[in-house]
C-alpha cells in the first residue's frame, strides 16, 4: 500500500484526497492542514455583505469521512521534497508520493500602510472587519479598490466586490454621494480574452465605476488618506479596499520548490522536478488564473497520474487549465466564466449569463463538492 501525503486541504487537496479515496485498497492518504475547517472562497462575499456569518460557511474537517483518508490538523514546519519527508509541529511523515497543495498566502505587510489604513475581504477575518468597521459606518466619499499585485486568486473577485458595493450603496441611498474606482496593474480587467475584459468594462461603466488600468498602489499614506502609486501619483480615498499581494507560504519557499517565486511543475502532469512530488492549485507557476475550480481540475489530473504511476501505467490525459468560475454581477444575478488556458494555442473564455439558473447552479456546485469531499456525515 502506497502512502500519499497531501499538504493543504483547500480545493486541490480535498479533491485529490477524494479521488484517491476511490483507490483506498492500494493507497493510504494523509491530508494535513493547519486549519480546522474549509470555507469556499466565494463565501467571503456573503460574510462581507451580511448574507451569512463565518460559522454558517465553515465546514469542519472533523466531518471528513472518506475511506483510506486520515486528516491531521497540524502546522507544517518543513518540507524536504528530495526525501519526500514532511515535518509538522506534532511529528513527521514519510511519503511514497507527496502532493503540495498549500495555495497562496496574503502578504499585507508588503504594501506599507495597508494593514493600518486599508481593508481586504480575501480572508474571513478581513471580510468581517471590513463589514463591521468600514461598511457599517461609511456615509459617502471615494472608495478605492486596489489590486496590489499579480498574480492573485479569483481574478473576477475585485470586480464582484465593486458590483456588490454598488448595490449596497444604492440600497442605502448613498450611491450618489460615493465615487467607486478600481485600480489595477492589468491593462484590462480579467484579461483572459478581449471579449471577457470588455464585458467587465461594460458592467463597470453601467454602474459608473471607473477602472484605472496599468497602475499599482505601492503604499498608503494613512494620515492624508492617499494611495501612492508606482509613478509617484497620489489618489485620495475615504475607504481603501485592497487585494493583497500573494505569495507561496514560507514553508514552501524554504523547501526549494519555489525558486522563482512559485512552484515549478510540468504543465501536463503537475509533477515537480523532484521524483514523485506533485504540486497543484494556487502555489504553482503555471501562467493562468488562480481559482478553486482550476485547482480542482488539476487535482483530478494529479490523482489520475498517481494511480497510473502506482500501477505502472501512462497518464491518459493532460492538464488543460480548464474550469467554470461563477461570479456575481449584483442584484442577485450570477454569471459564469468558462475558460480553458492550456488546451489550445491561446487561452479561450466566454461569459455566460447572468441568470437565475446559474445562481441555482452555484449553490448546487457548493453542495456537490461538500458531499463529495466530506461525505454524508457533513450534511
Amino acid at each position: 500500500m502506497k502512502h500519499v501525503v497531501i499538504l493543504g486541504a483547500g480545493f486541490a487537496g480535498l479533491e485529490l484526497a477524494s479521488r484517491l479515496a476511490d483507490s483506498a485498497g492500494e493507497i493510504r492518504v494523509t491530508l494535513i492542514d493547519q486549519n480546522d475547517a474549509f470555507t469556499f472562497g466565494f463565501s467571503k462575499l456573503d460574510i462581507l455583505f451580511g448574507r451569512a456569518d463565518a460559522a454558517e460557511v465553515r465546514i469542519p474537517y472533523r466531518t471528513l469521512a472518506k475511506p483510506g483518508v486520515e486528516f491531521r490538523q497540524e502546522r507544517i514546519t518543513a518540507i524536504d521534497p528530495a526525501a519526500r519527508r514532511v515535518t509538522t509541529d506534532q511529528g513527521s511523515y514519510d511519503a511514497d508520493i507527496l502532493a503540495v497543495a498549500l495555495g497562496a498566502e496574503y502578504d499585507v505587510a508588503a504594501t506599507p500602510g495597508f494593514a493600518e489604513g486599508g481593508f481586504e475581504y480575501y480572508s474571513i477575518a478581513g471580510a468581517e472587519r471590513m463589514r463591521d468597521e468600514a461598511l457599517l459606518t461609511f456615509r459617502g466619499g471615494t472608495i478605492l479598490i486596489g489590486v496590489l499585485g499579480q498574480p492573485y486568486k479569483c481574478p473576477p473577485a475585485p470586480f464582484e466586490g465593486a458590483f456588490l458595493l454598488h448595490d449596497q450603496l444604492v440600497e442605502r441611498a448613498i450611491r450618489d454621494d460615493t465615487e467607486i474606482r478600481v485600480i489595477a496593474p492589468m491593462a484590462a480587467p480579467v484579461p483572459i480574452t478581449p471579449e471577457v475584459s470588455q464585458r467587465f468594462l461594460d458592467e463597470l461603466a453601467a454602474r459608473e465605476i471607473e477602472y484605472l488600468a496599468q497602475k499599482r498602489v505601492v503604499e498608503l499614506d494613512v494620515p492624508s488618506k492617499e494611495a501612492v502609486l508606482e509613478s509617484g501619483e497620489r489618489l485620495h480615498y475615504d475607504l481603501f479596499v485592497g487585494i493583497p499581494i500573494h505569495r507561496v507560504p514560507a514553508v514552501v519557499a524554504e523547501s526549494g520548490l519555489a525558486e522563482n517565486g512559485w512552484v515549478t511543475v510540468d504543465r501536463d502532469t503537475l509533477l515537480t522536478p523532484f521524483p514523485d512530488v506533485y504540486a497543484v492549485g494556487d502555489c504553482v507557476a503555471i501562467p493562468m488564473a488562480k481559482a478553486g475550480v482550476f485547482a480542482e481540475n488539476a487535482a483530478g489530473v494529479a490523482a489520475d497520474g498517481i494511480v497510473a504511476r502506482i500501477w505502472g501505467e501512462e497518464l491518459g490525459r493532460r492538464y488543460e487549465g480548464e474550469g467554470n468560475c461563477y461570479l456575481e454581477f449584483g442584484s442577485g444575478r450570477v454569471a459564469q466564466v468558462q475558460a480553458n488556458f492550456l488546451g489550445g494555442p491561446s487561452p479561450t473564455a466566454t461569459v455566460v449569463g447572468p441568470s437565475e439558473e446559474l445562481a441555482a447552479n452555484k449553490k448546487a456546485f457548493a453542495s456537490d463538492r461538500r458531499a463529495r469531499w466530506f461525505g454524508a456525515t457533513s450534511a
